[in-house]
C-alpha cells in the first residue's frame, strides 16, 4: 500500500497485526454517496459493507436527526465517535462514516493506517442526490449555503486522511466504485 496524506499504509491496523481492518474506509459530505458507493463497493470485493450512521440509529432505535434534536450534536457525536472507533477495530469490510466523523480529533486519527477513499462531491450533484430535505440536521436552515459553508471547513481534513480521492461529478455509482478501484490500484492500496 502507498502513504496517502495521512500516512494511510500497511497491512497491519492500529490494533496490530492480525487484527480485522476495514478493507476501505468511505468519507466525505453528505451527497457524496458513501452508502450507496460504500455498499457497491463491498459487493465488488466480496466483503461486509457497514454503515457508522446506521450503525448509531440502530443502536439508539432512533434516527440521527431526532438524536440531534432531543439530545444535541454534541451527543450524537460521542455516539458516532465511539461506533467510528469500534467499526475501525472491529469490521473488515469496507465501513462508511457520517460526513463530519471525520472532524472529531479522535476519528481524524483513528484513520490513521486506513486505506480511506475521500468521495469528493460538487454541491450540483449533492443537491441532486439529496434534496437538502429535513433530515440532514446540519443542512436544515439555509442548506445550499450551510453545505458550501461545511464542504470548505471539512475539505481539508477530507484531504488530509484520504488515501485516495475520487470526483463523483455526473458519475453513477457504479462508475464510481469503478473509479474507487481504478484509485486504489494506482496508489497500491
Amino acid at each position: 500500500m502507498v502513504s496517502g496524506p495521512s500516512g494511510a499504509s500497511g497491512a497491519s491496523g492500529p490494533s496490530g497485526p492480525g487484527s480485522p481492518r476495514p478493507a476501505a474506509v468511505v468519507v466525505g459530505p453528505p451527497g457524496a454517496g458513501k452508502t450507496t458507493v460504500g455498499a457497491l463497493l463491498a459487493e465488488r470485493l466480496g466483503v461486509p459493507f457497514h454503515d457508522v450512521d446506521a450503525a448509531v440509529e440502530a443502536a439508539e432505535g432512533r434516527s440521527i436527526s431526532d438524536i440531534f434534536v432531543d439530545d444535541g450534536e454534541v451527543a450524537f457525536r460521542d455516539l458516532e465517535r465511539a461506533e467510528v472507533a469500534r467499526a475501525l477495530a472491529e469490521e473488515s469490510g469496507v465501513v462508511a462514516l457520517g460526513g463530519g466523523a471525520v472532524m472529531d480529533p479522535l476519528s481524524e486519527a483513528a484513520l490513521a493506517g486506513h486505506t480511506v477513499v475521500f468521495l469528493d462531491v460538487a454541491i450540483a450533484d449533492a443537491s441532486k442526490r439529496i434534496g437538502f430535505d429535513r433530515s440532514r440536521p446540519l443542512l436544515s436552515v439555509n442548506p445550499r449555503g450551510s453545505w458550501i459553508a461545511m464542504m470548505k471547513a471539512r475539505r481539508p481534513t477530507y484531504e488530509r486522511v484520504a488515501t485516495v480521492r475520487v470526483d463523483t461529478a455526473g458519475r453513477a455509482p457504479d462508475e464510481i466504485v469503478e473509479a474507487v478501484l481504478a484509485a486504489l490500484e494506482a496508489a497500491g492500496a
